[in-house]
């Protein structure tokens, strides 16, 4: 089986990842947590922690907003409560949009 192509991440999302690492890093060493401890309290390897850390694209997104939540690193500035209520309004929005139609789509008749 051939190995897919490299995914290529725009500077932005790069540059975000880092960031985002180094916070998670910084509050890490803030409660003079070791890699290895917080690494066990999330449930994953002490490498997966670094590469989260140093900001590598590939790592399961759900992995490090735990990690995050364990260091009570805020997200989106908001606190649950906040999220829990900025998801009730996404929702309905996302109610109120176009949804796409499924099915076949029927065929024009433009023979005249």
């Amino acid at each position: 089986m051939s190995r897919p192509a490299e995914r290529v991440y725009s500077r932005y999302t790069t540059e975000a990842l880092t960031l985002f690492g180094r916070l998670i890093r910084i509050s890490r060493l803030r409660r003079r947590m070791s890699a290895q401890e917080l690494a066990r309290r999330a449930g994953i390897s002490r490498g997966l922690l670094q590469r989260i850390e140093k900001g590598d694209p590939r790592c399961e997104i759900g992995v490090a907003f735990e990690l995050a939540a364990l260091l009570e690193l805020p997200l989106f500035h908001a606190d649950q409560e906040q999220l829990q209520s900025r998801n009730r309004l996404a929702d309905e929005m996302i109610a109120l949009l176009p949804q796409p139609r499924a099915g076949k789509l029927q065929e024009v008749d433009d023979d005249f």
